[in-house]
């Protein structure tokens, strides 16, 4: 009973999704995936530390290389050294970090990994002019977002912060 119940449930609201798409109106469950989308905001910044030291490195290697080039080996391991680390700092130039602040949680990417935080387990929240950091509790760890190193907006993030403090009873700590 329940199965048919689902399967009549489905196949109703897919009638009703497409009669509503012809109107040009939202589908049935649209609205409550906009409110929670609204509530989501992101920061993100800039690599660009990283990626200038890995093209001087190119630099210096295919440097390196030519005066080398006398001798004639290895000639395609140095060029294929050289054209990788500028396609590394290309890919990391990018590839940009962020903060995504949600309801009850924040995440930001780490180690090439999307990493999250619940309210729950943050300590306290301190924020400067140009650098915003989150603390975890109990644990020496903490979550650096800095102006000068990845070009964050800091200013719009602490605001937001703030707000997502007060809202999680998260101690904000202004320096």
């Amino acid at each position: 009973m329940a199965r048919s119940w689902e399967r009549m449930v489905q196949r109703n609201t897919k009638q009703i999704n497409q009669q509503r798409k012809k109107q040009g109106k939202d589908s049935i469950y649209a609205s409550s995936t906009k409110a929670t989308a609204k509530s989501i905001d992101i920061f993100k910044g800039r690599n660009i530390i990283f990626p200038v030291v890995l093209m001087l490195l190119g630099i210096m290697f295919w440097v390196v290389g030519s005066i080398d080039e006398a001798k004639g080996s290895g000639i395609l391991a140095n060029w294929l050294g050289v054209v990788l680390y500028f396609l590394l700092a290309a890919l990391l130039f990018f590839r940009r970090p962020f903060l995504k602040v949600e309801r009850a949680r924040i995440s930001t990417i780490k180690y090439n990994r999307e990493r999250f935080l619940p309210a729950a387990d943050i300590e306290k929240i301190t924020l400067s002019r140009s650098v915003v950091t989150i603390k975890y509790k109990g644990k020496r760890k903490q979550w650096i977002f800095s102006k000068l190193i990845n070009r964050y907006d800091t200013a719009a993030m602490g605001e937001r912060l703030e707000q997502f403090a007060k809202n999680n009873n998260i101690e904000v700590v202004h320096e």
